[in-house]
């Protein structure tokens, strides 16, 4: 348990703009841990104070300033999560400048895109490799005036491309003055994922952006001795807002992960209190813990199921929405064999993780809220800074993406969808009015596009998305989210897209899991190599029971009738998903065009 807790969240109306959020935070806190990273070069992991961070700022910011870059000029960074961009983004911001975040993982055509799009006249990468990717695409860029690259440049072809270590200048003695206090300006400009066609410029201001974190910190507290572990790129407007501006007007540490495929150890290293993570981590630890039951003893998967449903009930109790049972006088003992077990794969520090980005399955916020892991949902679009609501610890409802946050006014729309307005919705979108004025009406209300239905005590349910609403032929409309997301709790399946767009009923395109499927034709004593044994006549009538198994509580219209089988994973690399890894669901039904028609049975699909 944490103790002597302090909660000292600055103020908006002190902080003005974020740069000036920083600089308050380095006079309130200086010797406090702000930063914790994993230094390549040492091997070593590595802290950082506040007063350190804002003497790195200070040098960083008297580089820019030799660019002859002038307020309002766009400045890109394109580096995996650590304290580089932190330093970069706060230098730019002190100048007026606009910072324009990319996705390390992202296409090179789309990033030159976004380079293109924006006017950047700076560039932050790693390394002169990611910049000639860049460059290899023949996007022409003439705005772009300098490339700086974190590791030593070993071939200059490029008379734009400068090393951080001959860029950056000695120590400054002394903390800037701040010379921009206006906290409508534009602060940065952030492509979304662009699911159907190029991404949109979001633009949000400083007050966007801290009006989010406020709101938030009014919805459950953050104190100054939490720890953040960062490991969902910080381009993400999720991570950027809630795993960097929130702790840093909390006071709170930030420890950068070092990649997704160490995420275990450091979860153990870092040992974090707060956890900010998209659906999908919480999705693949719940059906890694699903797996290895399925491998172990009966006893083990009973006393698993009982430790869940006693955890849930004590839970539903604990929130005024169930009655106490007598089975909660065993919850020290199932706490003790069972959901310690979840905790300690999350450093064991845990107390509090939020969910965003997208639906939450109902099955795994079960999971983790049953095991003493307070979950909680939140909603919320990179347009409105970016988060909507969220679920308060006091006021949980795992099936809901909470009420609204503090200063955020909602409705519901004459389409049904959610229409947001307040302090975090964005400026508009760069250079594109037309689209603005679609999303945005002239009275400030945003658009969300989400069909919701709102209970009494305000509780917010995404029901479905207006652009994703699938019609049957017989006039029946499925939201395919719910459908996929229960499908996809199966491990047998590792990617899931539900279609039957004007077809008389549902179909899935599925990339099956190559040992879940071999263990599964094992137990039906058929004896097939992968990746042949998907074509084994009795493949597809596996997959439907397995599918049907999954939706067992869902009406009889959502029912998956054809399945095809797919081995590719879709991936960032392929075209298939975002770089926030949303499925890009136009681009995979012309890929798996002829799949798709074979199951659907329509031959005109793409005239």
């Amino acid at each position: 348990m944490m103790k002597n807790l302090h909660t000292d969240p600055i103020p908006p109306a002190l902080a003005m703009t974020l740069d000036g959020l920083f600089h308050e935070r380095a006079r309130r806190t200086p010797d406090a841990l702000a930063y914790r990273y994993f230094n390549e070069a040492q091997d070593i992991w590595q802290d950082l104070t506040w007063s350190q961070m804002q003497q790195e700022v200070m040098r960083w910011q008297k580089a820019l300033a030799r660019e002859s870059l002038q307020p309002g000029d766009r400045v890109a960074i394109m580096l995996k999560n650590c304290p580089q961009w932190v330093m970069m983004d706060q230098a730019a911001l002190g100048l007026g400048l606009v910072t324009v975040p990319l996705y390390t993982s992202d296409r090179p055509d789309n990033v030159a895109y976004v380079l293109q799009d924006s006017g950047a006249r700076l560039l932050l990468t790693g390394s002169a490799e990611q910049w000639q990717a860049i460059h290899d695409t023949g996007q022409p860029l003439p705005e772009l005036q300098r490339i700086i690259c974190i590791r030593d440049v070993t071939h200059d072809n490029d008379n734009r491309l400068c090393p951080l270590s001959s860029w950056l200048p000695e120590n400054v003695a002394e903390p800037p003055s701040p010379s921009h206090h206006d906290p409508d300006r534009l602060a940065s400009i952030i492509y979304t994922s662009g699911t159907t066609g190029k991404p949109k410029g979001v633009m949000l201001s400083h007050r966007n952006m801290l009006e989010n974190c406020r709101s938030v910190l009014q919805s459950f507290d953050v104190y100054r001795e939490d720890r953040f572990l960062s490991f969902l790129p910080l381009s993400h407007t999720f991570e950027r807002t809630a795993g960097y501006y929130l702790p840093l007007m909390a006071g709170a540490t930030v420890v950068y992960a070092r990649s997704f495929q160490q995420l275990q150890e450091d979860l153990s290293i870092a040992q974090p209190t707060i956890l900010m993570s998209v659906p999908r981590i919480y999705e693949r630890i719940h059906v890694a813990l699903r797996a290895k039951l399925a491998d172990g003893p009966a006893y083990a998967a009973r006393l698993f199921d009982l430790a869940v449903n006693v955890g849930y009930s004590r839970f539903e109790y604990a929130q005024g929405r169930g009655p106490w049972r007598l089975s909660h006088l065993l919850w020290p003992i199932l706490k003790y064999l069972v959901a310690n077990k979840l905790t300690q794969r999350l450093g064991g520090s845990i107390r509090l993780a939020v969910s965003g980005g997208a639906a939450l399955p109902p099955e795994t916020a079960r999971i983790f809220i049953g095991l003493g892991i307070t979950v909680l949902q939140g909603y919320g679009l990179t347009e409105t800074s970016p988060v909507i609501s969220v679920n308060r610890p006091e006021d949980n409802v795992p099936a809901s993406v909470g009420t609204a946050l503090a200063g955020v006014e909602t409705r519901v729309g004459a389409n049904g969808a959610l229409q947001v307005h307040g302090p975090t919705v964005m400026l508009g979108y760069w250079r594109d009015p037309a689209a603005t004025r679609a999303m945005v009406d002239d009275e400030g209300w945003l658009d969300t596009g989400d069909v919701v239905r709102i209970d009494p005590a305000g509780h917010i349910f995404i029901t479905g998305r207006i652009k994703e609403i699938l019609v049957l032929s017989n006039g029946e409309k499925v939201p395919p989210a719910e459908i996929e997301a229960a499908i996809g709790a199966d491990p047998l399946f590792d990617q899931v897209m539900v279609a039957g767009e004007g077809c008389a009923y549902l179909s899935a395109l599925v990339v099956i899991n190559e040992e879940q499927w071999q263990l599964a034709m094992q137990e039906k004593g058929i004896q097939a190599a992968w990746p042949g044994s998907l074509q084994h006549p009795d493949a597809e009538s596996l997959v439907l029971e397995r599918m049907a198994r999954q939706m067992r509580t869902f009406p009889g219209y959502a029912r998956i009738r054809r399945a095809a089988l797919l081995i590719d994973p879709w991936t960032i690399e392929n075209g298939l998903l975002t770089p926030t890894l949303k499925l890009k669901r136009p681009a995979v039904l012309k890929r798996y065009a002829e799949e798709y028609r074979k199951i659907c049975g329509t031959k005109n699909l793409f005239q």
